[in-house]
């Protein structure tokens, strides 16, 4: 498996990683422990292997919903104010 990941470079800071990177990352590694552990020749176990699979989907799904909560929200073309609607056509 080889990908390159885009690094953002903060001045003064640690190099980032774009949240969806991370969260790719982690269901990808997930996956890779799901398939292992229905293949032969695997030293895994397939609880443990499942067990730790689930939580990184846990964690790849709390860090989609942290950062859904942070972006900002758009109002749409043609409403009108904090109630919403639109006009009639």
């Amino acid at each position: 498996m080889s990908t390159s990941i885009p690094l953002v470079s903060t001045s003064g800071g640690p190099l980032l990683i774009p949240a969806d990177e991370v969260t790719d990352l982690l269901r990808r590694v997930a996956f890779g422990w799901l398939q292992l552990e229905t293949g032969d020749g695997t030293d895994l176990d397939p609880r443990t292997a499942h067990a730790l699979a689930a939580v990184l989907c846990e964690l790849a799904d709390q860090i989609d919903v942290e950062c859904i909560g942070l972006m900002p929200m758009r109002v749409e073309v043609g409403r009108r104010g904090p109630g919403g609607g639109s006009r009639p056509g």
